[in-house]
């Protein structure tokens, strides 16, 4: 772990070599394909980078443009107690507590009435969920 300190301490040297290979396959094919893109560009089959360049740009403007203030999916949901995420931790707080007293009260079987109550509950839930999504 390294402190705090107002010096600056030596580093190391890096040595960093970066290999140069020479192929020339490779540059063949390079020089043949500049060579084809620059006569496509001359007779106009292809379009050129300045072209590409301006119709990126206004493909990003416009999906940007006015996207906060129109205002997106989430205003328009039903507000649920689950959705808050002050409420959810008040409630797993609220079980871990109940859970830890309920333990050191009546000891292990309260555990397995909370067990059982929590599996009872969560399906409820479901079943209510799936209902719902049939209708």
């Amino acid at each position: 772990m390294k402190f705090p300190s107002i010096f600056r301490t030596a580093q190391p040297m890096r040595f960093d070599i970066k290999a140069r290979h020479y192929d020339p396959v490779k540059e063949e094919i390079e020089q043949r394909t500049s060579r084809i893109k620059r006569q496509l560009e001359a007779d106009g089959l292809l379009p050129t980078d300045k072209e590409i360049e301006e119709a990126y740009k206004r493909d990003r403007e416009s999906s940007i443009r006015g996207a906060f203030t129109q205002g997106g999916p989430i205003r328009n949901k039903p507000a649920s107690i689950f959705s808050s995420t002050g409420m959810l931790r008040m409630i797993i707080l609220l079980v871990l507590v109940g859970t830890i007293t309920g333990y050191l009260y009546f000891g292990s079987e309260m555990l397995y009435i909370l067990l059982y109550i929590g599996l009872g509950i969560a399906a409820l839930v479901f079943f209510f969920r799936l209902k719902s999504k049939s209708k």
